[in-house]
C-alpha cells in the first residue's frame, strides 16, 4: 500500500466534519427558567429505569468481586470481615454519586445565565448528537472528553441534558469535597469521587472499580471520565492514562458485555478560563485549593469575554471491533470472573494503544480558531509583525493547516484583516498594538522597581499564555515539524539517515505529543505524504529532497519545535553542569528553573517556555527513558543519578549533530 493510501485508510479527518449548532441562539430568545423545568424524559439503554443510589450501594456491596477482597483483607489483616465491609461502605458512601433531577434543574438553570455572559457561542455538532443517541441505547457508553477546562464536565452535562440524553456520572478528583456547598452540589449532579492515589490500597481499588462496572454492566448511566488525567494546562493533550480505561473495558474482556461504546469528544476555547493561572502554575505558583470562597471570588469572570466553544461529539468506537484480533480473551475463562487479574502484557499494550489512539481522534475534531494561528506567528516573530505582514503570514499559515486536515473555523465572507482584527480584540490582554505593529505585551506591564527577575516571570506568563493558542494546532503540524527537523539534523538527503533522526526526535519526545506507540513508520510515511502534497519535498526510494518552493514551509516546521529543541538542550545542560552526581527528584524543577532563569537574564537564551514545569517534567522523563539518568531510592528519597556521558550526547544530538543509534529497522 503506497504513504498516501495508509495514510488517507487511517484518517477520518480527510471526510467532511459535522455542521455545528450555536446552542445559546436559543437560550437567548426563550426562558431560562422554562427550559430548567422542561419535561426530561432521556432514552435509557434497553430502556432500563435510573438506579436509585441506595440500590446502587447494596449490589456493589454484594458483589462476588468486593466480597472476594473483604475476605482477602480480612485475612491478612487480622480484622473481621463485618469490619471491612463497613470500612468499604464508608469509601462507596465517600466515593457515590447522588443524582437527583431537582440539583439538575437547578444547574440547567443558573449554567444558562452563566454561559450566555461567558461565551457568544456553544456550538455543537448535531450529527454527534445523533449517533450519541443511538449508542446509549444500543450497549453502554463511555464518554471520554478533553480537558482543558474546569468548565468542560459542566458544559457536557448541561449539553446532555438540552438534547434530552441521559446524564453521566463523573469520575471527579476529591479534591471538589473541600468545596462544602459546591462539592455535594456536583454529586447530586452525577459527579462521583476518588482520590488522587491510592497506591496499594487493595480495598479502596475493589470498591472504585466494582462501583464504576457495576454502573457500565448494568447500563444504568453512561460513565464519564477524562482521559488525560487531569486539565492539561500547556492545552496540549497530555498522555493517557490507562487505568480507568482498563476498569471499563474489563467487562467486556471478561464476556460480561457484548460492546462497549467509546465516544471521544473534544471541547475547544476561543479563550480558556484559565489561561494566566495556567501560566502561573507552570512557572511553579501553586495551584489554588478549591473551595466555595474562591469560586465566588472568581465571578469577575462573568464581566469577560471568552469568545466561542465547539463540542464535537465524536464517532463512537466500538470497543469489540477496536480488540478485534487484538485481545485474546480466552485468558479471562481461567478464573472465576470475580477474581481479579492484572492485564497481560499484550492487553496491556492494547490498552495503551486504544487510549492513544482516542485521544489523537479528539486532538482531530478540535475546532482551531483564527487566533491560533496569529498566535503562532506571534512567538515566532517576539518583536513584532505590522498588520499587513501578520495577515498575509496569518493567510499563508491557514491554507497549509487546511492541507494538513486542521479542522479550522474560520468566518466566511469575511476579509482576513477583519478576521485578525476581531481575534487581535478578543485577546487584547496579550497583546501590543502600536502604529500599525503588533506584538506580545511583554513590556507594557511592568513596573519602574520591577526587579529583572520579576520582569522575566511577568514576561514567561503572557509567553506561555500565547504558547497555550500555539499549542492547540500542533498535533497538526508535529509530524512534518519532525521531518522537517531531521532533515536538517541529517545534513543527508538519504533516507535511511532522515528517518534515523526522525526516529530519534519522535522517541525523545514522545512525552510532549501524542505520538502512538510502534507508529514510527507510519508517522514518518504521513510526514512524507503532507509535505509532498504540499509540494515542500520530493520524495524518492531512497531519497529525500526540498523542492525549490519548499523552503518557507520547513523553515517555519523547524521554527515551531525550535523552543522544545532548546528546552530539552538547557535540561541536559543543567545536569551536565551539576557537580553532583545525584540529586533529589523533588529538587530538580525548582533547579532547572532557577538554571533557566539565570541563562535568559545573561542572554544566553530567548525561549521563556524553557521555564514551564511541563517541559521540564517531560525533558527529565525522556532522559529516564533513554537511560541518561536513573531514579535510585536512598532511604525514603527518590534520587536521581546522571550518566554525563549519555546526557551530553544527547545535548549534541538535540543540537544538530547526526545520532549515532540505528533505529530499529522497519521497512520504508
Amino acid at each position: 500500500m503506497s504513504s498516501r493510501s495508509q495514510y488517507s485508510a487511517r484518517h477520518p479527518m480527510l471526510k467532511k466534519r459535522d455542521d455545528f449548532e450555536d446552542i445559546l441562539q436559543e437560550r437567548r430568545s426563550s426562558s431560562d427558567l422554562r427550559y430548567a423545568l422542561k419535561c426530561y424524559t432521556p432514552t435509557l439503554y434497553k430502556g432500563l429505569v435510573p438506579c436509585k443510589a441506595s440500590m446502587l450501594k447494596a449490589i456493589v456491596l454484594q458483589s462476588d468481586h468486593l466480597q472476594h477482597v473483604i475476605r482477602q483483607v480480612s485475612s491478612e489483616s487480622g480484622e473481621s470481615s463485618e469490619h471491612v465491609t463497613e470500612e468499604a461502605s464508608s469509601i462507596l458512601d465517600e466515593m457515590a454519586h447522588r443524582l437527583q433531577l431537582s440539583t439538575v434543574r437547578f444547574f440547567a438553570f443558573t449554567l444558562s445565565k452563566a454561559f450566555k455572559r461567558l461565551f457568544r457561542s456553544v456550538c455543537v455538532n448535531e450529527e454527534g448528537i445523533q449517533r450519541l443517541q443511538q449508542a446509549v441505547q444500543e450497549h453502554p457508553v463511555v464518554l471520554l472528553p478533553s480537558h482543558r477546562s474546569y468548565m468542560d464536565f459542566l458544559m457536557l452535562s448541561y449539553l446532555l441534558y438540552t438534547y434530552d440524553l441521559p446524564l453521566p456520572v463523573i469520575a471527579a478528583g476529591m479534591d471538589f469535597m473541600s468545596m462544602k456547598f459546591i462539592g455535594e452540589m456536583l454529586r447530586m449532579s452525577g459527579a462521583f469521587f476518588i482520590r488522587r492515589s491510592f497506591g496499594g490500597d487493595q480495598l479502596y481499588w475493589a470498591v472504585f472499580s466494582e462501583y464504576v462496572k457495576t454502573i457500565l454492566r448494568n447500563g444504568y448511566a453512561p460513565i464519564e471520565f477524562f482521559l488525560e488525567g487531569t486539565r492539561s494546562r500547556t492545552c496540549k493533550s497530555l498522555t493517557p492514562k490507562t487505568g480507568l480505561l482498563n476498569i471499563v473495558m474489563e467487562p467486556f474482556f471478561k464476556g460480561e458485555l457484548f460492546d462497549v461504546n467509546l465516544v471521544p469528544v473534544s471541547i475547544s476555547y476561543e479563550r480558556i478560563l484559565e489561561e494566566s493561572l495556567y501560566a502561573r502554575e507552570l512557572l511553579g505558583v501553586p495551584k489554588p485549593k478549591e473551595s466555595t470562597s474562591g469560586l465566588l471570588k472568581a465571578r469577575r469572570v462573568l464581566s469577560e469575554d471568552y469568545g466561542s466553544m465547539h463540542v464535537y461529539f465524536g464517532q463512537p468506537v466500538s470497543l469489540r471491533s477496536l480488540a478485534e484480533g487484538k485481545v485474546n480473551r480466552c485468558q479471562y475463562n481461567l478464573l472465576p470472573r470475580h477474581i481479579p487479574q492484572k492485564p497481560s502484557a499484550d492487553n496491556q499494550a492494547f490498552l495503551t494503544d486504544a487510549a492513544f489512539r482516542l485521544v489523537r481522534l479528539q486532538e482531530e475534531n478540535m475546532v482551531l480558531k483564527p487566533w491560533v494561528l496569529i498566535a503562532t506567528l506571534l512567538l515566532q516573530n517576539p518583536d513584532g509583525l505590522d498588520l499587513s505582514s501578520l495577515a498575509e503570514q496569518t493567510d499563508w499559515l491557514r491554507h497549509l493547516a487546511l492541507a494538513f486536515g486542521a479542522f479550522l473555523d474560520w468566518p466566511d465572507h469575511e476579509t482576513c484583516g477583519k478576521v485578525i482584527s476581531c481575534s487581535l480584540a478578543l485577546h487584547r490582554h496579550l497583546l501590543s498594538v502600536s502604529d500599525e505593529q503588533v506584538q506580545l505585551n511583554v513590556t507594557d506591564t511592568l513596573q519602574v522597581d520591577t526587579t529583572p527577575e520579576e520582569a522575566v516571570f511577568q514576561r514567561a506568563v503572557v509567553v506561555l499564555s500565547c504558547a497555550s493558542y500555539r499549542n492547540q494546532i500542533l498535533h497538526v503540524f508535529v509530524r512534518p515539524a519532525l521531518l522537517a527537523v531531521a532533515m536538517q539534523s541529517a545534513n543527508s538527503h538519504r533516507k535511511e539517515d532522515v528517518y534515523n533522526c526522525f526516529n530519534f526526535l519522535r522517541n525523545m519526545f514522545s512525552n510532549e505529543f501524542i505520538l502512538c506507540p510502534g507508529d514510527s513508520v507510519q508517522d514518518f510515511e504521513e510526514a512524507c505524504y503532507l509535505l509532498v502534497k504540499r509540494g515542500a519535498l520530493q520524495v524518492s526510494e531512497h531519497e529525500i529532497v526540498m523542492s525549490a518552493s519548499g523552503h518557507s514551509t520547513l523553515t517555519f516546521l523547524c521554527a515551531l519545535l525550535e523552543p522544545f529543541l532548546q528546552g530539552y538542550q538547557v535540561v541536559c545542560r543543567y545536569f551536565c553542569e551539576e557537580t553532583r552526581e545525584t540529586l533529589l527528584e523533588k529538587e530538580f524543577i525548582p533547579a532547572v528553573r532557577n538554571f533557566v532563569l539565570k541563562l535568559i537574564l545573561a542572554g544566553h537564551l530567548k525561549y521563556y517556555e524553557a521555564l514551564s514545569s511541563d517541559l521540564q517534567k517531560n525533558a527529565l522523563a525522556a532522559l529516564l527513558r533513554l537511560k541518561a539518568l536513573r531514579k535510585v531510592k536512598v532511604g525514603d528519597q527518590m534520587m536521581l543519578k546522571v550518566n554525563k556521558i549519555a546526557v551530553n550526547s544527547l545535548e549534541d544530538t538535540l543540537g544538530g549533530k547526526i545520532p549515532t543509534q540505528k533505529p530499529i529497522l522497519a521497512r520504508l
